[in-house]
């Protein structure tokens, strides 16, 4: 009975896939879990295999759910994405945290509803054990190296500065520099591509992209903005306090509906599953 049930739902999702590639045209993929380096190859092989389809398209639309990963791997991905599309769009039903945002920052646009949820661009860095997040850490030094100048140094502190790895600290510092290079490079290459005229009129330099594409990194990366690894950034407060364009869908009767009938059916789909990561395409389930 299970391999029939199955078997139907891949045709329904195959189906409200099909809607969404038509409405975008655009070939368009779901994307479910951590960004692993364990994902980079796999994720290879299963764009080639898409772009080896006799349709063919310039734009990908990447449905996005994830609660981040490594920064070095979204690089990877996105060299990947960019060889073979011309444009590439980023669709956020749910949440997409941490180097999911950044892998979303690399995007010609951003589509998000009012319960969409990107978050601060914390790397997370493996320290041999589990995936921890980087400005954490790199806050909590800073804060005791301030303590010592001032005097104000506990002895549980000064023991806890003691028993730092430099060498890991130096990775969190390189991850931290990392994703904020790549956010400004994506960001004028390919959000900022079309922004050519101000609100006024005035034409708009490409100082003034790579100065916003700036203060976005830096906001997006100030843990003291958002106060936690995990904070929900949503349109409201990607458009107001980041300036950022998102194409906010809360209120397209065409599209609203058309994400959502696809996206909560798979995603009740991998969670009956147990599935950890999941890739869906019109040649792949």
């Amino acid at each position: 009975m299970k391999p029939i049930f199955d078997s139907t739902l891949h045709d329904i999702l195959n189906d409200r896939l099909s809607k969404l590639e038509t409405h975008f045209d655009a070939d368009v993929i779901f994307y479910y879990g951590s960004i692993a380096n364990s994902l980079e190859k796999p994720f290879r092989d299963f764009i080639e295999d898409l772009k080896s389809d006799t349709i063919q398209h310039s734009t990908l639309c990447i449905i996005l759910n994830t609660p981040g990963g490594s920064a070095e791997t979204v690089e990877k991905l996105v060299k990947i994405t960019r060889h073979h599309y011309k444009e590439v769009y980023f669709i956020v039903p749910d949440a997409a945290y941490s180097a999911g945002t950044i892998f979303c920052m690399s995007g010609d646009k951003i589509y998000m509803d009012y319960s969409s949820s990107l978050g601060p661009i914390d790397p997370q860095v493996f320290n041999g054990k589990n995936w921890v997040p980087a400005l954490g850490y790199l806050d909590k030094v800073e804060e005791m190296i301030e303590k010592s100048a001032k005097g104000t140094l506990t002895q549980a502190e000064l023991i806890m500065m003691r028993e730092q790895d430099i060498a890991m600290l130096r990775r969190f510092e390189q991850a931290r520099d990392l994703t904020i290079e790549l956010l400004k490079e994506w960001l004028v290459k390919y959000k900022f591509k079309n922004w050519n005229n101000h609100s006024n009129g005035n034409t708009v330099t490409a100082k003034e992209k790579t100065d916003r594409a700036t203060e976005i990194a830096r906001d997006l990366s100030n843990n003291k903005l958002w106060h936690s690894h995990g904070r929900s950034i949503d349109v409201a407060a990607l458009t107001h306090i980041l300036k950022l364009k998102i194409e906010d869908y809360s209120n397209d009767t065409i599209l609203k509906p058309l994400i959502r009938e696809y996206n909560d059916l798979i995603c009740q789909y991998i969670i009956r599953n147990n599935s950890e990561a999941f890739l869906h395409s019109r040649k792949f389930i």
